[in-house]
């Protein structure tokens, strides 16, 4: 009797050759690390990557190797990193921009990763269509050529249709083509596209989000055996490649760091709204689950998989808020500029209040006092590029969705034993307390290159400005209460001097 069992991940991966686009990126080097060290026996990784300042593909490689993810590959398995390639190209070209002869190179190719795209929430429509959109065409046209193609993934983004209360795990259509889209873009002058955006996104909160949804209709169109990953908001790793390791400031991260160094005292979010997290190891191994579905299944139309919490363990902005502030006193930043301190609001005439008084104002006096002692002002600038991101997610924190997951819990339920264990994504294991506190720890250690030893100085450093703040509060207060006896004898005196007279 044949044996009719699936294969597991790594059995489904043997001798297969992979494209990965995107690969220098936060989930992107994770994926291809975990390809490695997980599927020993897959025959090539090829990896696009662009010229950027100057450096070549093979060069930028070499960089990324040297890297955390690829850490325990170097310690352990160095052998496999060979696996890797290099591809000279560029999403946004036609062809991607790969030469004839490397063309030949991947005529093997069965698989195919999507991940490139810029998550810039501000960038312009022209850039982000360009980028993510027309980046997305061009990699369905080039998959269209590989006649070995099983399985094309295409990782997308659990927000890009915001108009929707629920979220369900299928194709939602898009007021516009992205055809007619790309065409606008290029023929229309940039100040008149300004002019022209809001209108252009409907109930779209920016460009990524709108972007992101032309490039699902795209690829539910290409005819192809395909796949659509929705992550939610990836923050740092569970695990893999270290428990809490995030490489970038983007999101949360930043969010956090902000507040951390006592820059960012004022959040307008709803509190007891859920937010919905990823660890990105999670993301990273549900998406190569994906991958191996779609080469199993060779579906007619995409699988839609959210890669969300979805209420399976559940937490608020005010508890993810309150843990991290816990926590990030506990373990402060090394070079705060003041000490952390505020909080989230529902109120945006109290919040600009904050951000006037407490953000402007004294960013504003400290660049003075640079100035009269001879060093270069940074505060406001600083200031400027946090109000800056505030507004941009303001957008996600006073917000809430439902994000059903039904095919991301069949995707898991349906790996067998070892499988589950290797490419873990239940979200219900995470103590979110735990997960925070080792968040903040990989946030100094890998963003801001605090190292360990650098704690017992911080929390000196933070005792001191705590004594400095309150300081400061006692003073403001007893200037307020000054303030307003001196209105009130005053006022008083006038009306004396009246009835006197």
């Amino acid at each position: 009797m044949a044996n009719t069992e699936k294969p597991g991940i790594p059995q489904w991966f043997r001798d297969r050759e992979v494209i990965v686009t995107g690969g220098t990126g936060f989930m992107g080097k994770v994926l291809l690390a975990k390809l490695l060290s997980c599927c020993p026996d897959i025959k090539t990784i090829y990896t696009i990557i662009r010229d950027k300042k100057g450096i070549p593909p093979k060069a930028r490689l070499m960089n990324l190797m040297k890297e955390e993810p690829f850490r325990f590959l170097r310690e352990n398995q160095p052998e496999r990193l060979k696996k890797l390639v290099a591809v000279a190209g560029d999403t946004t070209s036609d062809g991607l921009g790969i030469s004839p002869p490397d063309i030949e190179l991947l005529k093997n190719v069965s698989v195919l990763i999507n991940m490139a795209a810029n998550v810039r929430f501000d960038l312009p429509l022209k850039t982000a269509v360009n980028m993510n959109t027309r980046g997305t065409a061009n990699v369905l046209a080039f998959a269209k050529q590989l006649k070995k193609l099983d399985s094309l993934v295409h990782v997308s983004t659990a927000y890009c249709h915001c108009g929707e209360a629920t979220l369900e795990e299928k194709y939602y259509p898009v007021p516009i083509s992205p055809e007619e889209t790309m065409k606008l873009v290029e023929e229309t002058p940039e100040d008149v596209l300004s002019s022209m955006t809001a209108k252009i996104l409907g109930d779209q909160p920016n460009t990524y989000a709108f972007s992101k949804s032309l490039s699902e209709d795209l690829v539910q169109r290409s005819g192809l055996p395909t796949g659509i990953a929705r992550p939610s908001i990836v923050v740092g790793s569970l695990k893999e490649p270290d428990a809490g390791w995030v490489d970038n400031l983007n999101g949360p991260t930043g969010l956090l760091i902000a507040a951390g160094k006592g820059v960012l005292r004022s959040m307008l979010c709803q509190p007891d709204n859920y937010v919905d997290l990823i660890p990105c190891d999670m993301a990273v191994n549900a998406t190569i689950a994906l991958a191996r579905k779609v080469g199993l299944e060779k579906p007619k139309r995409p699988i839609f998989v959210n890669l969300t919490e979805s209420r399976e363990n559940p937490i608020t902005w005010r508890r993810a808020l309150d843990t991290g502030k816990k926590h990030a006193l506990a373990n402060p930043f090394s070079g705060p500029l003041w000490y952390p301190g505020g909080d989230f609001t529902t109120s945006k005439i109290y919040h600009l209040f904050i951000v006037f008084f407490l953000h402007t104002i004294p960013a504003y006096f400290l660049d003075t006092l640079l100035r009269l002692t001879g060093n270069k002002p940074f505060l406001v600038n600083v200031q400027a590029r946090v109000t800056n991101g505030m507004n941009l997610v303001h957008y996600y924190t006073t917000k809430e969705w439902i994000f059903k997951n039904d095919n991301l819990k069949a995707l898991r339920e349906n790996l067998n034993p070892e499988d589950k264990e290797n490419f873990f994504m239940d979200i219900r294991v995470i103590d979110w307390n735990d997960y925070l506190l080792t968040y903040i720890l990989a946030t100094r250690k890998y963003c801001l290159k605090d190292d360990p030893s650098t704690l017992p100085r911080a929390r000196r450093v933070f005792a001191i400005l705590y004594v400095v703040d309150l300081a400061v509060k006692i003073a403001i207060s007893l200037l307020l209460v000054w303030f307003v006896y001196s209105c009130f004898f005053s006022s008083q005196m006038v009306v004396s001097t009246t009835v006197e007279y």
